[in-house]
C-alpha cells in the first residue's frame, strides 16, 4: 500500500504542474463564471430556475468537454511517459507494477474529478450566498454522476494508454473513441439504424451501452421524471428500469466499465513490452 499511495501523491502533484492540468480547472471554472455573467439563474426552463437552471447547464456541457479532455490528457501523459523512458526508471524503483499502475489511476482520477466538482460546488455555494434555493439532492446526484463518468473514461484512456507505443497514436485513438460515441447518441447512428426498421429492443439497448448516452439520460431524468423530451423511448426505459432503477444504472455501469477497461489496461500492462 506504501507504493500505491507514492505512486498516487506523484501523479497528483506532476498534474498540479502540468499545463494541461492548469487549462482543464480554467476551462470548468470559466463555464461557471460564464454562466453567472449570462444570467443563467434569472432564466426558467421546465419550471427549473436558479442554481437548479445552473447545474442543468453545466452538466450538459460537461457531458461534452469532459470526456475528450480526460482521454486526451490522460493518453498523452502516459504514452508520453513511455517514449520519455520514465517507465524504465519508475519501475526500477522499489515499487510493484501493480502498485504503480493503480497509483497512477488513483492519482489521476483525483486530477480529473476534483476541479469538475469543485467548480459546481463553488457555484452552488456562491449562489446560496446570494439567497438562492440549494437544489442538494440535484447537485449530489450531479456529482455522482460526474464520479461515474470520469471514471469510466478514465478507465478507458489507460486502457488505450496500455495499447498504444506513441503518444501521437494514443491521441487519435482517444479522439476517434470519443468520436464514436458521440454519433452514437440518439441523433445520428441511432437515427440510421431506426431507418433500417431494426427492433426498437435493440436501438434501446444500443443505446444505454453507450456511457454518454446513459449520462445524458439520468441527467434529463433529473429534470424531466417522465422523459418527455426522449419521445416514445421513454416508455422502453421506464417500463424496463424505473426512475430508481436507471438511476442505479447510470451510476454504476459507467463506473464498472472504468474499472474493466483499467483492470484490461493492466492486464496489457503487464504482459506487455514496457519499454
Amino acid at each position: 500500500m506504501r507504493g500505491f499511495w507514492l505512486a498516487t501523491r506523484l501523479d497528483i502533484s506532476e498534474s498540479l504542474r502540468a499545463r494541461w492540468f492548469v487549462l482543464y480547472s480554467l476551462v470548468f471554472g470559466g463555464i461557471i463564471v460564464m454562466l453567472f455573467m449570462f444570467g443563467l439563474t434569472e432564466s426558467r426552463v421546465m419550471g427549473f430556475t436558479g442554481l437548479t437552471r445552473l447545474l442543468v447547464t453545466y452538466i450538459q456541457i460537461s457531458m461534452a468537454v469532459l470526456p475528450i479532455f480526460i482521454l486526451i490528457t490522460t493518453v498523452r501523459s502516459l504514452a508520453g511517459d513511455r517514449e520519455a523512458g520514465i517507465y524504465e526508471y519508475m519501475l526500477s524503483q522499489p515499487i510493484s507494477l501493480v502498485a504503480w499502475y493503480w497509483g497512477r489511476f488513483a492519482g489521476r482520477f483525483v486530477a480529473v474529478f476534483v476541479p469538475v466538482f469543485l467548480a459546481m460546488a463553488i457555484a452552488v455555494l456562491w449562489g446560496a450566498m446570494r439567497g438562492a434555493e440549494v437544489p442538494v439532492y440535484h447537485f449530489l446526484w450531479y456529482s455522482a454522476l460526474l464520479l461515474s463518468l470520469s471514471f469510466c473514461f478514465l478507465g478507458i484512456g489507460f486502457f488505450i494508454s496500455s495499447l498504444t507505443r506513441s503518444s501521437d497514436v494514443a491521441q487519435s485513438a482517444a479522439f476517434f473513441v470519443w468520436l464514436i460515441l458521440l454519433l452514437f447518441l440518439d441523433l445520428i447512428l441511432l437515427g440510421l439504424i431506426i431507418r433500417a426498421q431494426s427492433a426498437p429492443g435493440f436501438v434501446i439497448s444500443l443505446a444505454l451501452a453507450n456511457p454518454l448516452q446513459v449520462f445524458r439520460t439520468a441527467a434529463m431524468m433529473l429534470f424531466d421524471p417522465q422523459l418527455i423530451m426522449l419521445g416514445p423511448s421513454a416508455w422502453l426505459i421506464l417500463d424496463n428500469f424505473g426512475k430508481a432503477g436507471y438511476l442505479a444504472w447510470a451510476l454504476f455501469y459507467p463506473f464498472v466499465l472504468g474499472l474493466v477497461f483499467g483492470g484490461l489496461g493492466y492486464f496489457v500492462f503487464r504482459r506487455g513490452d514496457l519499454p
